[in-house]
Formats: structure tokens, sequence, C-alpha cells
């Protein structure tokens, strides 16, 4: 998606509309799932999450259920949209993002564990490889990416458009959905090697790294790190308020919301 292109995206967050669709150039009405995005995270948000290692990187983080869940969990992550609404809906929850592309310039080239890429993010842009490459630039070299995949055999590079029920739609943009099978490939092409897949109801996820290392049983928090149950809010420890103040670059933060430790731009 690009930013000329989410108008009636960022009405729907402000609006809380359910009934947005992403319409394709072949006439196929896909609904886009609001009540997912700016809701709470489910039991398949909450497995997705657990395999995750700090600091995270969500990409096209939206309203920021996924940034702000980590932040709740202890894990440092900062949150990454093209929509101004929805940077500001993650910093009215108290956790940092950014707005930007995933193409721009972005803090912790290089150091980050994990990239977040759920809720079909897989699609920005339009070109699967291109996206996993730029994130495994992005990621430390025993990083990882955790990618979300769509139900069944799908494997399509498309252009659409979101639209309104009383018929509003946006500029036409460049998409792309891919199943378990499609994204393996796509890993593959990028030069990474897949080292978890799983499902969760109608959900699937694929994790791929720069390096071959499998998942660890349980998930991928290290052993020393303590995670908090989920709901429970996050307070930064010293190390992170020492980021925030270097992290001049961004004063649209929200207060008290801190920069991974050692990942200012």
């Amino acid at each position: 998606m690009i930013t000329g292109a989410i108008a009636l995206y960022e009405e729907a967050l402000r609006e809380q509309a359910p009934a947005l669709v992403l319409r394709t150039a072949d006439g196929r009405a896909l609904p886009l799932q609001m009540s997912r995005f700016c809701g709470p995270p489910d039991t398949a948000d909450e497995e997705l999450l657990r395999h995750c290692r700090g600091p995270v990187l969500d990409v096209g983080c939206g309203p920021g259920r996924l940034t702000v869940a980590l932040a709740e969990l202890g894990i440092p992550a900062l949150g990454v949209d093209i929509s101004r609404t929805a940077v500001a809906q993650v910093h009215q929850a108290g956790a940092p993002a950014l707005h930007r592309s995933v193409f721009d310039r972005l803090p912790g080239h290089g150091r980050w564990a994990t990239v977040l890429l759920a809720d079909g993010n897989i699609g920005i842009g339009g070109l699967p490889a291109r996206l996993l490459e730029r994130c495994a630039q992005l990621l430390a070299p025993d990083g990882r990416i955790l990618i979300e995949a769509e139900p069944g055999n799908v494997d399509e590079q498309l252009t659409a458009w979101l639209e309104h029920p009383d018929g509003r739609r946006g500029p036409v943009f460049p998409w792309a959905r891919m199943g378990t099978a499609a994204l393996l490939r796509a890993a593959a092409d990028a030069g990474l090697h897949v080292i978890g897949q799983w499902r969760h109801e109608d959900r699937a996820f694929v994790c791929a790294a720069i390096q071959r290392r499998p998942l660890p049983e349980g998930g991928g928090l290290p052993a020393t790190h303590e995670p908090r149950p989920f709901g429970t809010k996050h307070q930064s420890p010293p190390e992170e308020a020492d980021a925030c103040a270097a992290a001049g670059e961004v004063p649209s933060r929200p207060p008290g919301a801190c920069w991974p430790p050692g990942l200012t731009a």
C-alpha cells in the first residue's frame, strides 16, 4: 500500500468502521479485518508474539495491537506504518512508532532480533521477495522474520484499491497475497532459511532467518527473558530511558515511550 492510497483506511481507523474492502482489478472484494486490527490480540496473535525476541520491528503496525502487546510483555518493540492516523493511535496507546515506509531509512539497521510481517503485510509493495530482502537487511545476524501467510494455496501479485461500502474508492496500488507454499518459495528467493512454520485455526505463519537455526521448542523468547502476562503494562527500564533521550530525531513519540536500547536512528 502507498501513502496516497490510504485515506479510506485512515477514516476507517478513526471511525472504527469494519466494512472496508480491498477490491482487486479482476473484481474480487477482499474484506480488511479492521475489527482484528483495532482489537486486542487474539490467541493466534499471542502465539505469534511468543516467537518474538526483542528488539522487534513491527512492519505495517497499523493501530498497534502487536506493538503495544509486546511492550506490555516487556519486549522492546517499535511500530512502523505509512498511516499517520495509525501511528498516532499507537502513540495514544503508549507505544513507540514511526511514520515511515519499511523501505525508508529506519533506526537499528542490521540490529533487529525480530521483524514482524503480520496481517497480510507480506503484500506491501507488491513484490514479496524484495520486501523480504529489505527485512533481512534490517535483521541482526541471528535475527528472524515472522510472516503471516494467507490461508490456502494463494500466490498472486495484483493491483487493487480500497473501497468503502458507499462506493468511494482510493487510488490503485500494487499488492501481493501468498499462502504458505508460495511464501516458502519467496523466502528461498530472498536467500532466507525457513526455520519454522505453524497454523492457528485459519491463520498460518512462517519463521525465516538469515542463518539456518531451528526455532527452540516452546517459542522464541530467550531463557533469561521472563515475559509478563498479556494485558500487563510495561514500565521502561533505565537503559531504555537512556535510549529515549538519544532519539531526538522523532520528538512525536508518546511521553514515556522509548526506542529499544541501542536502536536510535
